[in-house]
């Protein structure tokens, strides 16, 4: 699709009655035109890479078709209204260097637009122009101090229980198959399925024993599936996109372990079927075992559904392929704690992940997403009335059931991919606030602002913070003020994490404060500690300072960015599947946070110059 020639001069700007009285020089959409405007036009060269120049009908000018994304997302308005603006709203045409009549063009064109910057790796492209514009204007530095905090985002899904989530899996893929295999070639209990996963639905007012029955059921099912689908003359239908994602599905979900029971009938008893799934796509997470480094419940689980304990049975009928595994193996569904967070909720959207934060009544759960987002701090005080004069720097996108301190990682690579430096003193919370990462920062000449949490209490003992512990000396001292008597240096095989643990051996048998300090069982005490736990400590210490709390204010101001971002650019909910979209989503959001920012400290400079420049009133004679 060839490109449209392209002129940045606008017959409207020679039109003076018309700009100086529907357009003032503190109108928004004049400022829009003078200062954001400039700068999209400037990236028409990066844009013409998602076009095919020599070919093609031609294509609708694209720096138009960003500058519209971005002041839809200013005045938060769908794509049709947005084409409805740009058709007879005279501020739109101003802003974008059009005349008002001009030809439009259809909604779905935004879509397709959307769909360009994505697919060329250019979905940040808005939000790195306006960053650069900032820059250039003397707002923002690259040297600047920042704050960063993470929200949690909703995904466009429903809510799906196990059962949900499994059948939903069977009918998709059942769906898929059947536009690719011919009747004659699909299996002898293809009726079965369809009738059971396509055209009919499982019944919620039962009890809990009949939804685990379902469950069980629906294993078994996936199971005969996806092991028919294994044969060598029905691989190219198993490698549908829906047919790999119900394998994955399958690996999360259930577990297939030996077992010796015979084959019942289904009407009988929940049923299993017959073989490993097809294996999973790259990336996806494997069925060869659980993994609960990030477990978590469902935010609607099913109720009375069936663990390790419950009885399964050999699958029926199996193909002839699998009959001897059949005989062989069981089905069962995993056990809630060896579910992971990064499992699918819903197959309409894979990518939205579960996660929980807190505990008791403070427990928030989510499917979805967590955007991390990094804002400069001026420490200058404002003036009263003045907009603020911080910008967002970074805004990251990433699945819901990484850490915050992942994101922080995440968060890094973007802004040095976009030239950025790390900041030389960052204000963060205590998710982000590791022993590493501040021994990484005092390497790199950096600060992180931010309080440590306590260590892990010991039902009343004394933890590791009550030891005077000197890692870098090899020294520690309990609370009875008695020396260690052995340091061993310990290395993870597996991670390369170091840590040093401390014996204190005779010193303890007498000691009058044995009680609070070795457990029951236990001949001495020993304190296990990271490599970096004197500078742990030493925030520990610090953060209990005025001095410090002082610094952390810088923090507090993220909230509120969190609060607009959610409120006036709907950050909290996934406009799009997938998160990809929703990446271009949040970038649009961002750069139109800074926009609407820029705009306004525009306009206050503008009104504090007209101030100076007003006549002063006369003073009154005295009388």
């Amino acid at each position: 699709m060839s490109l449209p020639a392209f002129s940045t001069q606008s017959e409207l700007f020679s039109t003076a009655a018309l700009t100086s009285s529907l357009f003032p020089e503190t109108d928004r959409y004049r400022l829009f035109a003078k200062l954001v405007y400039p700068p999209l036009a400037a990236q028409r060269a990066s844009l013409e890479a998602c076009y095919c120049l020599d070919n093609g009908r031609v294509a609708l000018e694209p720096v138009v078709m960003l500058g519209v994304s971005l002041l839809q997302e200013l005045e938060g308005v769908p794509d049709r209204v947005a084409v409805e603006l740009l058709h007879y709203h005279a501020g739109w045409n101003f802003a974008l260097n059009r005349q008002v009549g001009d030809e439009v063009f259809h909604p779905s064109s935004l879509v397709n637009f959307r769909h360009r910057l994505e697919d060329h790796g250019q979905s940040a492209l808005g939000f790195k122009t306006i960053l650069a514009a900032l820059e250039q204007a003397g707002l923002i530095s690259r040297q600047s101090r920042q704050r960063l905090d993470s929200t949690q985002m909703f995904g466009r899904v429903a809510h799906m229980s196990r059962l949900d989530c499994v059948r939903e899996s069977l009918r998709l893929a059942l769906e898929e198959l059947e536009s690719t295999l011919k009747p004659e070639h699909r299996p002898s209990f293809w009726g079965a399925l369809w009738a059971g996963y396509v055209e009919s639905q499982v019944d919620y007012r039962a009890g809990g024993e009949v939804l685990a029955r379902k469950f069980r059921e629906a294993g078994s099912d996936a199971w005969g599936l996806l092991e028919w689908l294994r044969q060598p003359e029905f691989s190219a239908a198993g490698a549908g996109p829906r047919a790999q994602l119900l394998a994955r599905v399958f690996g999360e979900q259930f577990e297939v372990v030996a077992g010796t029971a015979a084959p019942l009938s289904r009407q009988k008893e929940g049923v299993a079927r017959v073989s490993p799934p097809a294996p999973l796509a790259e990336g996806s997470p494997s069925a060869a075992g659980p993994t609960d480094s990030r477990g978590g419940r469902p935010i609607h689980e099913l109720s009375g559904e069936a663990t390790h304990s419950e009885p399964t049975v050999a699958a029926p009928e199996p193909p002839p392929s699998a009959a001897a595994a059949a005989q062989r193996a069981v089905v069962q569904p995993r056990d809630r704690q060896q579910l992971d967070s990064a499992r699918v909720q819903n197959p309409h959207e894979p990518e939205a992940t579960y996660s929980v934060k807190g505990k008791g009544e403070k427990k928030k759960e989510h499917v979805g997403y967590k955007v991390q987002v990094a804002e400069t701090v001026s420490e200058a005080r404002l003036a009263p009335g003045e907009p603020t004069g911080n910008f967002l720097v970074g805004i990251v996108t990433h699945p819901a059931y990484e850490s915050d301190d992942t994101g922080a990682g995440k968060m890094e690579q973007e802004q040095a991919q976009m030239g950025w430096e790390k900041p030389p003193v960052q204000y963060v919370d205590s998710a982000y606030v590791s022993a590493h990462r501040l021994a990484q920062a005092q390497a790199e000449g950096r600060e992180i602002i931010g309080p440590a949490l306590p260590g892990p209490s010991q039902e009343g003992r004394f933890t590791a913070a009550d030891f005077r512990i000197t890692v870098e000396e090899r020294t520690a001292l309990c609370p009875a003020g008695k020396p260690s008597t052995q340091c061993s240096r310990l290395v993870e095989e597996s991670t390369g994490k170091i840590n040093y643990r401390f014996e204190f051996s005779t010193q303890c048998h007498d000691c009058p404060l044995r009680a609070r300090c070795v457990a029951q069982g236990q001949r001495h005490r020993t304190v296990l500690v990271g490599e970096h736990h004197t500078l742990l400590q030493a925030r520990r210490q610090e953060q209990q300072t005025p001095a410090f709390k002082q610094r952390m204010k810088h923090r507090n101001a993220i909230e509120g960015t969190q609060s607009e971002l959610v409120r006036a650019h709907g950050l909290r909910h996934a406009r799009y599947r997938g998160l990809a979209k929703v990446k271009l989503q949040n970038y649009f959001i961002g750069a139109a946070c800074n926009v609407k920012r820029w705009i306004r400290r525009e306009v206050w400079k503008l009104q504090q110059a007209a101030l100076v420049l007003a006549p002063q009133p006369a003073a009154r004679a005295g009388n």
